[in-house]
This record gives structure tokens, sequence and C-alpha cells, in this order.
């Protein structure tokens, strides 16, 4: 399992980090740590590490692609 360090933005409402973690679980990925930055302006921004099977995040940053309002705003390995 490769080690990714991830920031986000998503909707400050009930249900969006449910969405966030189903997804990361589809992609193969676990979460190993979380930390909530701020909410501002109806967005919450969260630092993420995941941990995902094999080396290439491309199947993670797909699926948080497809929830609406997610955005992921950098995306590096975690040492």
């Amino acid at each position: 399992m490769a080690l990714f360090k991830m920031q986000i933005t998503l909707p400050d409402r009930p249900g969006s980090l449910g969405a966030v973690a189903s997804a990361i679980g589809f992609a193969g990925g676990d979460i190993r740590s979380f930390v909530v930055l701020r909410s501002e302006d109806g967005r919450g921004v969260d630092d993420l590490t995941v941990a995902i099977p094999g080396s290439d995040p491309t199947d993670l940053l797909n699926v948080l692609n497809d929830i609406g309002g997610v955005e992921v705003v950098s995306i590096s390995p975690a040492q």
C-alpha cells in the first residue's frame, strides 16, 4: 500500500464527508489520518492521509472527482 497526503474541499453539509469516505473505500483505500482545517463560505477544507493499493492514485482521484462538489486541491506521496 502507498500513502498519499491530500487536501480536499467539499460542501459543508451533512453527508459530504461520508460520501468521500465511501469513495475512498470503493477505490480500495484506507483513511489513515483526517484533519478538518477550516470551514468557510459553505465549504470544508480537510487534510487526509490515505493508503491505497499500488502506487498510482489515479483511481482514487477519479472516484473523488465523481462526487459533486468535491475538489482535490493537492495530492503527494506521504513520507
